[in-house]
């Protein structure tokens, strides 16, 4: 099914960005801060990405779930869709660990 991938991907973003809002965690802390860490981060990966292409380390493989549109030669329009969701859910785990840390010491003292 064409698109699947995409599709999947977007379902979980959008299940995390929830989670996130509800939880007050990253996006649902400090909006402003948290859209600045995921644009330097997706733009970090996607130039990663880009000199892993360059060298020839990583390209685009035959997918008949990927949409097939590419955004730069072996770079696929679902590339970009991932690393935010990666680095929304990275924050998700950072911002939950660290508030289950504190409650815990919380409650050791």
């Amino acid at each position: 099914m064409t698109g699947a991938y995409l599709i999947a991907l977007l379902v979980s973003l959008g299940g995390m960005v929830l989670l996130d809002v509800r939880h007050r965690l990253f996006l649902g802390h400090d909006p402003v801060r948290a859209v600045i860490v995921l644009v330097v981060g997706v733009t970090f990966f996607l130039l990663w990405d880009l000199a892993g292409i360059a060298l020839g380390v990583f390209f685009e493989g035959d997918n008949a779930l990927a949409v097939g549109i590419l955004l730069a030669p072996e770079l696929p329009i679902e590339e970009p869709v991932f690393l935010l969701f990666l680095c929304e859910l990275t924050m998700v785990l950072v911002c939950g660990s660290q508030r289950l840390l504190e409650r815990r010491k919380g409650r050791a003292e």
